[in-house]
């Protein structure tokens, strides 16, 4: 695989096209013979959305339903995102709904549910209007000002579940002529105008309006040559986006390098859809054919955490949007998503993001170590094992997935995000393979995956989606070892056990250390200190020394060892007295009452990983040579 800049030429076009707020637009033979297919006008549902009132966040959106049977017309608004598993009921942002046939005589309008509405009176074409109150941008909702229109298309556009197989064409027109769009829909002739096959491709197509620095540049890879885009909307100069680009282009090289080529973009482009301004979001979700990457921070500031974003989104290219759970295909717009196989699509996603880091050489091996503390320390201390392993912690994604409830929860205890659970697992499986008699490795087994369930349909899905079994049947094959892959399930994936994290990172020279083994710890409860009181915030670790002695959230600390506790300083200079094993009388004022109770104190149980060299050891032959084997670069 290999990259090259446009020539000179190309790259003046490219500056034109911007300039004239026009889409990038390529050679027809640059796609490929089984790029998606083109929409026809004739029976294709029309949208436009304008941004009259971009000031106070509004955009007015207009459908064309035509040739529609005869017979009430459902048109809806989505209640879930791809890429999101729980619900959002985008219509609770809609209103001044009406709806009128080609004349422009209303209709029957009928509210049928709380995101559904019954259209009658029709003679074949419904125009379907209303108003979108849309004021967070980032990868779930969208986000309209008089600096930008950031759109994620389930949020925006309502729908029509019978007409889903139509073809679709929308246009945006800008409140400001400057602006640019950034979409991974299918350019037309029109500037602002733009198609996509059916619903599924649309509702999956983030757009952007706004001042774009638009980067593009060639990859061939697998005998295709396509484009990569990167469209940034920030508040920075054009030498931050420089440095950006050349990030990103290690970081493409370096993924496709995993599988051994890149996926066959529909359209012949791939689009990172960047909005980096005060007033976006963080987040980052992964499409088809693009990724929507929004954040509050600069690039002159935070450019290698955006870089982890931009590396995450990017795997997702292969694992989720090609590689699918089938409990995700089709995706279903109207109910949460729950899949079994998140630790695989967003878990091992989370453990290649900064290992490709890392590989493209951008950050130094002992920073790429330390980052991998967090997911070893959590399945280390974490005490959600004892519920569920990573199968079962993927289910719970309608619950936890941006989803919101005002009741309170015991996730903190119970719960532990499938992304961290799976970037866990993949570490642990990735060094087992390493260290096998017969070596093998993790990218081996993304290489069976994306060979058996890379495969598309013409109607841009999978062939066919996959199954915790499949994966496990990707691990045997790689291994050649069905024992062993149904063992690592039954315990690690299935089951809860912990990996002997320990013993398999310093293989590769890396340390697993306690953070503090000499501090007395009481627990990892937040504490809060309002008005000369302190009280517990949150619930208590199960296990802890403050969740054994009774304490729960909302209880208020009393006293320590006799003294009064009247801020978190009070705190930490009782526990500073202290060490592991030492008891502490604690007094506090609980539900029912005053109580008291004697804390048995431990050593902090919390771990770090660190590079050996960050703790003055000597790295022998075999680890210089593991390490470099898993950390070096793969590309050829």
């Amino acid at each position: 695989m290999s990259a090259r800049s446009f020539p000179r030429f190309t790259a003046q076009l490219v500056l034109l096209a911007a300039c004239l707020n026009a889409p990038l637009l390529f050679p027809a033979s640059r796609v490929d013979a089984q790029s998606a297919p083109t929409p026809q006008t004739a029976g294709a549902v029309l949208y436009e959305i304008r941004f009259p009132n971009a000031v106070q966040r509004e955009g007015e959106i207009s459908v064309r339903f035509r040739t529609v049977p005869l017979g009430p017309l459902v048109v809806q608004m989505a209640r879930s995102s791809p890429g999101r598993y729980a619900l959002h009921e985008f219509a609770k942002n809609i209103y001044h709904v009406r709806a009128t046939d080609a004349a422009g005589r209303p209709l029957g309008l009928t509210r049928i549910s709380p995101h559904a509405w019954r259209v009658t009176g029709h003679r074949g074409e419904v125009r379907f209007q209303y108003t979108l109150f849309a004021d967070r941008a980032d990868g779930t909702y969208a986000g309209i000002d008089q600096t930008r229109a950031h759109l994620n298309m389930p949020a925006t556009f309502a729908f029509a579940p019978s007409l889903a197989t139509r073809p679709i064409q929308v246009t945006f027109v800008p409140p400001d002529t400057t602006w640019h769009i950034a979409t991974q829909l299918e350019p037309t002739t029109d500037a602002r105008t733009f198609r996509a096959p059916h619903l599924q491709y649309f509702l999956d197509s983030p757009t952007h309006l706004g001042k774009l620095d638009i980067r593009s540049w060639e990859v061939t890879s697998g005998g295709r040559t396509q484009t990569i885009r990167l469209a940034v909307n920030h508040l920075g100069d054009e030498s931050d986006v420089a440095r950006f680009t050349e990030q990103t282009k290690r970081v493409v090289n370096e993924m496709a390098a995993v599988f051994g080529e890149l996926p066959r973009f529909d359209y012949g482009t791939y689009t990172f859809i960047s909005c980096y301004r005060p007033n976006c979001a963080g987040d980052g979700m992964e499409h088809r054919n693009s990724t929507s990457l929004t954040a509050s921070g600069s690039l002159a500031a935070g450019s290698l955490g955006l870089l982890g974003t931009v590396s995450h989104e990017f795997f997702h290219a292969w694992n989720v949007e090609r590689i699918r759970p089938a409990s995700l295909e089709p995706f279903n717009f109207t109910e949460a998503n729950m899949s079994g196989e998140l630790w695989f699509a967003e878990g091992f996603t989370s453990y290649y993001g900064p290992l490709v880091i890392a590989r493209a050489g951008i950050n130094p091996i002992p920073f790429y170590a330390r980052g991998l503390g967090s997911a070893v320390n959590t399945l280390t201390n974490h005490p959600g094992r004892r519920f569920a392993g990573a199968v079962g912690m993927s289910q719970q994604a309608p619950f936890v997935d941006a989803a919101a409830a005002i009741d309170p929860n015991n996730r903190s205890n119970t719960f532990i995000s499938y992304y961290t659970y799976g970037e866990a697992l993949g570490i642990a499986l990735d060094l087992t393979l390493r260290a096998r008699p017969t070596p093998a490795t993790l990218d081996d087994v993304m290489r069976v995956m994306w060979r058996r369930f890379g495969p598309q349909t013409a109607a841009l899905a999978p062939v066919r989606g996959y199954t915790v079994a499949d994966v496990q049947a990707a691990v045997s094959e790689v291994a050649k070892d069905s024992a062993f892959a149904r063992d690592f399930f039954t315990r690690y994936v299935i089951g809860s056990e912990l990996p002997d994290y320990p013993t398999l990172l310093a293989r590769a020279g890396f340390l697993v250390r306690p953070t503090a083994s000499t501090t007395a710890w009481m627990g990892d409860a937040r504490l809060s200190a309002q008005d000369n009181e302190v009280t517990v915030a949150g619930n208590t670790t199960i296990g802890s020394p403050l969740y054994e002695a009774g304490l729960s959230a909302g209880d208020r600390l009393l006293t320590l060892d006799g003294t009064p506790v009247t801020s978190l300083t009070d705190v930490r200079t009782a526990l500073g007295a202290k060490k592991p094993g030492d008891q502490m009388r604690i007094t506090w004022r609980a539900r029912d009452g005053e109580r008291v109770a004697d804390l048995a104190l431990r050593a902090d149980p919390r771990v770090e990983v660190v590079a050996f060299e960050d703790a003055n050891i000597v790295l022998s032959p075999a680890q210089v040579s593991f390490r470099a084997h898993w950390l070096a670069s793969k590309q050829r």
